[in-house]
C-alpha cells in the first residue's frame, strides 16, 4: 500500500498541466479606441398656410352693368381705342397654400479614447 501512494505523488509532481503562476513583467502602458457613429435623420415639414376671405376689385377705362363682381354683371370699355385693366381676385376662407420641406440629416461623429496606466 505504501508502495501505492509512493507512486501516486511521483506521478503527481511530474504531470505536465501543472504550471507556475505567471505575473505581468511591465511598469507601464496604453490603449487606445476609436468609436465612429453615424446618425440619419429624414424629416418633412408640412405647412398650410391659412388665409381668410378677401375680394379685390381694381381697374380703369371699364363700366360694370350692375354691382362689380355680382354673377349677373358685364363689363364694357368706357372709352374705346384707350388702354383698360380691370382685375377682380376673389379667395374664400381656407387654406391658401400648402408647402413640403423634406430633407435628410446625416452626422457622422469619431470619438477618439487614450488610456494611459501603469503599476
Amino acid at each position: 500500500m505504501k508502495k501505492w501512494l509512493l507512486l501516486m505523488s511521483a506521478g503527481t509532481l511530474m504531470s505536465p498541466g501543472v504550471q507556475a503562476q505567471t505575473y505581468p513583467n511591465f511598469t507601464q502602458g496604453s490603449m487606445t479606441s476609436t468609436t465612429t457613429t453615424v446618425t440619419e435623420i429624414n424629416e418633412t415639414i408640412a405647412i398650410e398656410r391659412m388665409g381668410g376671405d378677401y375680394t379685390s376689385y381694381s381697374g380703369f377705362n371699364i363700366t360694370p352693368s350692375g354691382a362689380v363682381g355680382a354673377d349677373a354683371t358685364t363689363y364694357s370699355v368706357t372709352n374705346a381705342g384707350e388702354e383698360f385693366q380691370f382685375e377682380i381676385v376673389e379667395r374664400t376662407a381656407g387654406v391658401i397654400e400648402t408647402e413640403d420641406i423634406t430633407r435628410v440629416i446625416e452626422q457622422t461623429s469619431t470619438k477618439n479614447s487614450l488610456s494611459v496606466f501603469s503599476q
